[in-house]
């Protein structure tokens, strides 16, 4: 094991998450859009990137692991410490840059995670408000398919979030 194949990895596992922030801009971008039709196949999307992030991320591990040892650190040393007991030479440079653009990516994925978040509680909130006002009696349809008449005249339902 080397670091070369350590660098490789930190390589596939950015490009895995640059990948899954996309996914989530996509997601987000559907959701202020009011496009819910393709939430479910986004949500699905993100998941599967996850899993490969996963992955990756184990992959990555093992040989961080490996390449710690050969460099006198524990077995779970961090990226940091890996990066800082690198032997002289453009490693500590490498791994620090690889450190810094997975830590800006996955805080960037974490903002927009919340986004996504705050804007299906927003969505969810605002279906739940318009339900509670339906009822049967209502303008629309019956089991039949027959069209029922409004008891109350017309009414307006807020669709912004």
């Amino acid at each position: 094991m080397s670091a070369n194949e350590l660098s490789a990895l930190l390589w596939k596992e950015r490009e895995l998450l640059e990948l899954l922030q996309f996914k989530l801009e996509e997601e987000q971008l559907l959701l202020v859009s009011g496009k819910s039709r393709w939430i479910g196949m986004a949500t699905r999307e993100v998941e599967s990137v996850l899993d490969k992030v996963h992955a990756a991320s184990l992959a990555r591990s093992v040989e961080a692991a490996s390449v710690a040892a050969a460099w006198g650190l524990a077995d779970d040393a961090p990226l940091a410490d890996i990066a800082a007991q690198a032997p002289q030479g453009p490693w500590t440079d490498i791994l620090g840059a690889h450190l810094t653009a997975l830590r800006e990516t996955t805080s960037e994925i974490a903002a927009l995670r919340e986004a996504n978040e705050q804007y299906l509680r927003a969505a969810q909130r605002s279906t739940q408000e318009t339900l509670a006002t339906l009822d049967d009696e209502r303008p629309g349809y019956d089991r039949t398919g027959a069209g029922t008449a409004a008891r109350d005249g017309a009414r307006i339902i807020d669709t912004s979030l």
